[in-house]
C-alpha cells in the first residue's frame, strides 16, 4: 500500500469519525486573567519546557491537532517566517500536540521550525488547557492558542484559529497589548 492511499484512508477515517460521533471536548479551557497553568514537557530535541521557563517575556502557547497535516503545517510555517518578529516583542513560540517526540522531530526538520514544538502524549496538558477533543477512536488537540503575559497571566484564549493568518492575528495583538 503506498503512502497516499495510506493517507487517504485515513483522512477518510477522521472524516467518518468526525460525521458519526460526537465530538466532545475534554477539560475546561483556563480563563483570560488567570495564571497558566503549570506543566513540563519535552520538545523535539529532547528538551524540557514549562510555562515558568518564560517569565520576563510574552510566550505564545499554541494547540495543534496534528503534526504533517495541511492546517497544522500551514500554521507552523506563518509562525516560522514571523519568528524574527514575535522575537523583537520579546515573545516565545511553544507549540503543543498530542503526537509524540519522534513526529515532532520529523515535522521540525522537513519545515525548519525554528521553536520547540512540544509533545503531549499522554494528553494531560491538552485536558489541562481544554483543548483535548474526544472521538472515541482517536484524541486529538483542537487548534486554540494562549497568549501569555510575562507575569504569567493568560491575556488572550484564542478558541476559533485560522491558520491562515493567525500568526499575524497574535502579532498585532502583541502590538496592541504592548502600547497600552
Amino acid at each position: 500500500m503506498t503512502r497516499f492511499r495510506i493517507a487517504s484512508l485515513f483522512v477518510g477515517l477522521l472524516i467518518i469519525i468526525a460525521v458519526f460521533l460526537p465530538l466532545q471536548a475534554v477539560g475546561d479551557a483556563p480563563e483570560e486573567g488567570t495564571p497558566v497553568p503549570d506543566f513540563r514537557l519535552q520538545d523535539q530535541n529532547g528538551d524540557w519546557h514549562s510555562p515558568s521557563d518564560y517569565e520576563g517575556q510574552w510566550l505564545v502557547l499554541y494547540f495543534y491537532p496534528k503534526d504533517q497535516t495541511p492546517g497544522c503545517t500551514t500554521e507552523a510555517c506563518n509562525f516560522r517566517d514571523d519568528i524574527f518578529k514575535f522575537k523583537e516583542k520579546n515573545s516565545a513560540v511553544l507549540g503543543v500536540s498530542v503526537d509524540d517526540v519522534e513526529s515532532h522531530v520529523a515535522f521540525a526538520e522537513k519545515h525548519d521550525l525554528p521553536f520547540p514544538l512540544l509533545a503531549d502524549p499522554t494528553h494531560e496538558v491538552a485536558t489541562t488547557f481544554g483543548v483535548l477533543r474526544d472521538w472515541k477512536l482517536i484524541q486529538i488537540a483542537n487548534r486554540e492558542t494562549f497568549l501569555i503575559a510575562p507575569d504569567g497571566i493568560i491575556a488572550i484564549h484564542y478558541d476559533k484559529v485560522d491558520p491562515e493568518i493567525h500568526s499575524a492575528q497574535i502579532l498585532a495583538d502583541l502590538e496592541r497589548l504592548q502600547s497600552d
